[in-house]
């Protein structure tokens, strides 16, 4: 495992020593990236077939840490049944049901390394629990805030792992705030010494901190093992706060300066629900970030993000590739569920539904195709959604006020 050289601003390019977890660049608030020597790292070689089958494969070009790990990452890449061009990275496969998991996998590693203690996070649901489950297995302290009305799954795993879970609410920029007052707060009292320093949470939010990215990039370098140490021609990323987005453009930087891949980038994909469309609102405009979407609203629950906090950097890698940002009403987006769930017996996440739609749409409009060759990611069970699955559908559950009356038949109980 690599050792970190510095820690690199996102924005300012300003290097931070990595010798204690960090959160963001102390000059700029700019997300930080993890720099390690590349001179170094070239004398590794890229995975062969078979050898451990999940994230930590990868171990060469992960930072050096004791992995807290629940078998995340290695998830099949499944072809379309109707276009095998059209290949399905499935991260549903993952610990707790969604790619969060391989973020918090990496980002708790790294807390438990560095001796912290205790953890917050806003959440829109995966996040929340994946950070949950991984806390428990490190018997590190979890805190929780999440918005009411996410998903029903979400809160109860928290609830299950033994975090402390707040329900809010509002969205997840109602619950990131709270955290930050929180943390305000408790180091207020730190420097008043009413606090213990291992008595301050750790805030370890998308892009507020840089391990999580670590983690995410893996996803990049699997899709490239998969396809061969190739590239596809493009990527769908269904984006919320980005991360993954963000990872995968890192995976690739440093898998070419290592020479495992080569030829061009994949067009990057960026795709939202028009309820709640920042960055493909910002992207129309030629802006450079995005602005506080109001009133967000979907049933993808993950993507209701309304400011990303690093949207210059999903920005600017979709423009660095020849992408593009898509956003598509949640009817479009149910449409393309319940299409892929009867026609290729894949119940997709919402989120990953705004995707398989996004792709739907950019052939249609002659953005792609059909003989490109794509990776679309679902990056959550949809089974973690029934309920808003179900309210979408307008499916009630049916009434189970009165069971059915049973008897006997042939020595087996049956139903009447």
């Amino acid at each position: 495992m690599p050792h970190i050289q510095s820690l690199e601003c996102s924005r300012c390019h300003e290097h931070v020593s990595a010798d204690k977890y960090q959160t963001v660049c102390p000059k700029c608030a700019g997300s930080l990236y993890v720099r390690y020597d590349m001179d170094a790292l070239k004398k590794t070689v890229r995975p062969k077939p078979g050898g451990l089958q999940s994230m930590w494969r990868y171990a060469s070009v992960l930072p050096e840490v004791a992995p807290v790990t629940l078998g995340e990452g290695w998830t099949p890449m499944l072809p379309s049944r109707r276009n095998p061009n059209v290949l399905i990275k499935e991260e549903a496969t993952n610990p707790t049901g969604a790619f969060k998991a391989r973020g918090m996998s990496m980002a708790v590693s790294m807390t438990r390394h560095y001796g912290l203690r205790k953890l917050a996070v806003p959440s829109a649901g995966n996040a929340a629990g994946a950070l949950a489950a991984y806390a428990a297995a490190a018997g590190i302290e979890a805190h929780i805030f999440m918005p009411k009305d996410v998903p029903f799954a979400n809160y109860l795993e928290g609830v299950a792992y033994g975090a402390n879970v707040t329900l809010v609410d509002g969205l997840i920029s109602d619950c990131a705030r709270i955290v930050a007052e929180n943390i305000r707060a408790q180091r207020s009292d730190l420097e008043a010494g009413r606090l213990a320093p291992e008595d301050v949470w750790f805030d370890i939010s998308s892009l507020k901190e840089p391990f999580r990215v670590e983690g995410k990039k893996t996803m990049g370098l699997e899709l490239v093992e998969q396809l061969g140490w190739t590239y596809p021609d493009a990527v769908f990323y269904p984006t919320g706060g980005g991360v993954g987005l963000i990872g995968m453009w890192k995976a690739f930087e440093e898998m070419e300066r290592l020479g495992w891949v080569s030829g061009p980038r994949p067009k990057m994909i960026a795709v939202q629900s028009s309820g709640c469309a920042p960055v493909a609102k910002a992207y129309k405009e030629g802006a450079d970030v995005s602005k506080m979407f109001e009133n967000a609203a979907t049933f993808a629950a993950g993507l209701r993000v309304p400011k990303p906090y690093a949207d210059y950097i999903i920005l600017d890698i979709v423009r660095a590739s020849g992408g593009t940002v898509v956003d598509l009403p949640d009817e479009t987006i149910l449409a393309s569920l319940l299409d892929w769930s009867r026609n290729e017996g894949l119940l997709l996440s919402p989120e990953g539904a705004t995707a398989t739609a996004a792709y739907d749409h950019l052939v249609e409009t002659g953005f792609l195709k059909r003989s490109d060759r794509v990776v679309i990611f679902n990056t959550g069970a949809g089974l973690k959604y029934v309920d808003m699955i179900a309210e979408a559908m307008n499916l009630a559950r049916p009434d189970t006020s009165k069971l059915p009356e049973r008897v006997p038949v042939g020595g087996i109980i049956t139903p009447q």
